[in-house]
């Protein structure tokens, strides 16, 4: 058995809506350009978030709209937050655009820190990222820490939420007020993790009209996202409860290999995204790095990051039963006897 841990994609598929969309697709739609706005998706989009289609705006996934961010609101020679460690195409796409990129270091618990508005509005960053739930570490910032932060930062405050969906409902976490109350916040999110659709590569913005508006008419391509793209990420919403049974399931699987993990000595912080990053005991043989690899050798691929903070952990997506089970037991014949 093979087991593709390692990339954060839902083990679930996508729902029946969707494939049918895609078996309905006609010539005429591949034979002409496609909407430049993406008005039918961004109406879903808004009737699902219950704001208005200019607070949206479409994107050929998360990594677009994240490079817009930096093209429209970053001046090149300047920083770019972040919260360290983070995703690491953060600061390549501030290089790419000439700017530099101020690292913030997490704490222990990979909380934000006390200092990081402090640091944050003694720098001249006008552009802030933070991925919540964190990753690598699963862990949700309220959203009042957040609006705290919007409000005192003098720039763009991005809120990278790709996996999002996968919060507990019973934590009552909403960051859509934000974007009424606050013109600097823009919201990403995408329909690669919680919609089943990594290959489609769909993502979208939510922020204030006013914080769209260049997104969408001055900085993006012309048609940055395709026909066939544009309507199976319409269905994907309009069947939105379809998505969330996956939801469902992913969260108890991930109770359930949290707790497993555990019981084999490999510890995670809690998480609230499809992942867990376990932390593997130094008297293991090679530690993390070796973990790894023998793992891979049994067919099951997670993430190893060779980084300051993150040697010691893998980061492993949570999957199907079936393919958790496979992870116990390779653990099983890799780790020492208790």
């Amino acid at each position: 058995m093979f087991a593709k841990l390692n990339t954060n994609e839902n083990p679930y598929p996508p729902s029946t809506a969707v494939l049918e969309a895609m078996r309905g697709i006609d010539a005429d739609a591949l034979r002409r350009y496609p909407d430049p706005t993406a008005r039918a998706f961004r109406h879903a989009a808004a009737a699902v978030h219950k704001v208005e289609p200019d607070n949206i705006v479409a994107t050929n996934g998360g990594d677009e709209l994240l490079r817009l961010a930096i093209t429209t609101f970053a001046e090149p020679s300047t920083p770019i937050a972040v919260a360290q460690p983070s995703y690491s195409l953060y600061p390549v796409l501030a290089g790419i655009h000439g700017c530099s990129t101020l690292r913030i270091p997490l704490d222990d618990d990979w909380a934000l820190p006390d200092r990081f508005l402090q640091d944050l509005c003694s720098s001249n960053a006008r552009l802030a990222i933070l991925v919540n739930p964190h990753a690598p570490s699963g862990r949700l910032t309220d959203v009042g820490r957040l609006e705290v932060i919007a409000r005192a930062f003098r720039g763009v405050l991005l809120v990278d939420e790709a996996y999002v969906d996968f919060v507990d409902p019973a934590l009552c976490h909403d960051s859509l007020p934000l974007i009424s109350r606050n013109d600097n916040v823009l919201l990403l999110r995408t329909l690669s993790k919680g919609y089943s659709l990594a290959g489609l590569r769909f993502a979208y913005g939510i922020g204030a009209a006013s914080l769209i508006a260049p997104l969408l008419t001055k900085t993006k391509d012309s048609y940055n996202t395709d026909a066939i793209a544009q309507r199976l990420a319409t269905a994907a919403l309009e069947s939105r409860a379809d998505a969330a049974t996956t939801w469902a399931l992913v969260r108890g699987e991930r109770d359930r290999l949290c707790a497993a993990l555990a019981e084999r000595g490999i510890p995670s912080p809690p998480s609230q995204g499809n992942f867990l990053l376990g932390h593997v005991p130094s008297h293991i043989d090679g530690g993390a790095a070796a973990l790894h690899a023998g793992l891979k050798a049994q067919g099951v691929l997670v993430r190893h990051f060779d980084e300051d903070r993150l040697r010691d952990a893998l980061r492993v997506t949570v999957g199907r039963p079936d393919q958790n089970i496979h992870l116990l037991n390779a653990l099983d014949s890799l780790l020492p006897p208790p």
